[in-house]
């Protein structure tokens, strides 16, 4: 029996903070890599050879796009594993020196934002079960982090700092420069994670002073399931996966050869097409804001801030973002309730109660997040029918009193 076309299509794709659809660029480098040079990367032989020059190559685009050496950049399996490495690699490498020096775990610090996505805060959880001391710096209304909240908290045992580039939920572009340079100055390790920034707004280890970085290729046209963690040269990190001597004896286990190819062309894409890229986004946000303003009661969570082009929090008054996605769905369209990996979950977005918003107004937030694939025409369609949904909803509850 042939296949039967879904009942339901995805029309209008508008949830591109969870992933985005993989471009053609991307398809096309990886192609070769799942038959023709299908070898090991690390073998001796010549398709093994074939191989690690491709993994190579991608590692200096992945680098160029973020400024760093080729040298700095170790693959991953995406931003959740990078994120990871970041904290619980730092803490086993100073697990040794801190006993070494008549000191336990107690004595080292680390800070992370209440915003981070949920990788840096379980990771952060998983640092207080192995006795480090961990501080949880607080948003403000609009979801920025200050950096001189972050100096009341540094203390002598600090050693790293975590706090995102740009926000996963509300699209926050936090001051990453500004917290480097404290950090820096202070002799502490800063980490972001980077994984919504490529592809929208430039990105600059050296200018934001990053020792540590988290990316993601699904982010912008990659392919799911590979990432990197850029590590500044010199950086003392244990390793997390034990095993082979793979990414330079620092990640063990076979490198995912094509979806490092993938990475490293999207990655080389995202910086060739960074301004025409980000100009079209912020024309398809413009749109979009200026019309949801339109709606009585509409509020742009983190709005007054400086935000990434791509991402849109609103709340809607006496909605239910679940029920709204569910009909937007019916429509052909896809938007976000919040963070795709807590999509699951009946509490609200950490994010927005970090930011101070209560219960009812968390719960009737949606995400709208564009892509590069995206158009004006799809943009007002959407409104258009957000619009007659809120009525429909409206005269429904009117109907019911």
């Amino acid at each position: 029996m042939p296949n039967q076309p879904l009942q339901n299509q995805t029309r209008i794709y508008l949830d591109n903070a969870a992933t985005t659809p993989l471009s053609q660029v991307a398809r096309d480098a990886m192609s070769p890599y799942f038959d023709e040079v299908f070898g090991n990367a690390s073998s001796p032989y010549a398709v093994s050879r074939q191989a690690r020059n491709a993994v190579d190559k991608s590692r200096s685009q992945v680098a160029a796009l973020i400024g760093a050496h080729a040298d700095e950049i170790a693959f991953t399996s995406g931003g959740t594993e990078s994120d990871n490495w970041a904290l619980l690699g730092v803490a086993l490498a100073n697990i040794e020196s801190l006993k070494e020096s008549g000191l336990n775990q107690n004595k080292g610090h680390f800070i992370v934002s209440s915003v981070e996505h949920h990788a840096v805060l379980e990771a952060a959880s998983t640092l207080r079960e192995l006795g480090f001391m961990v501080d949880e710096v607080r948003a403000d209304a609009l979801g920025v982090i200050a950096p001189e909240t972050i100096a009341e908290l540094l203390k002598p045992s600090t050693l790293l700092v975590s706090v995102m580039a740009v926000n996963n939920e509300i699209g926050t572009f936090q001051p990453v420069e500004a917290i480097g340079r404290l950090c820096r100055e202070r002799g502490v390790l800063f980490h972001t994670d980077a994984v919504q920034a490529p592809g929208k707004i430039a990105v600059d280890v050296e200018k934001w002073s990053c020792d540590l970085m988290s990316l993601s290729a699904h982010k912008f046209g990659g392919p799911k399931g590979v990432g990197a963690l850029y590590i500044r040269r010199n950086t003392v990190m244990k390793s997390l996966l034990r095993g082979g001597g793979q990414e330079r004896a620092r990640r063990a286990g076979t490198e995912n050869v094509p979806g490092i190819v993938g990475f490293g062309a999207v990655a080389l894409e995202a910086r060739e097409k960074l301004e025409s890229g980000s100009e079209h986004l912020r024309n398809l946000q413009s749109e979009l804001e200026n019309g949801l303003n339109k709606i009585p009661g509409a509020q742009i969570n983190g709005f007054g801030f400086r935000r990434a082009p791509h991402i849109t929090n609103v709340s809607l008054p006496n909605q239910r973002a679940e029920t709204l996605a569910l009909n937007l769905d019916l429509k052909g369209f896809a938007v976000g309730t919040g963070s795709a990996c807590a999509s699951g979950a009946i509490e609200p977005s950490h994010v927005l109660s970090a930011m101070g918003l209560d219960r009812e107004t968390s719960r009737a937030s949606l995400r709208i997040s564009l892509g590069v694939q995206n158009t004006l025409e799809e943009v007002e369609e959407f409104l258009e029918t957000l619009k007659n949904l809120i009525h429909r909803e409206g005269r429904k509850g009117r109907e019911g009193l």
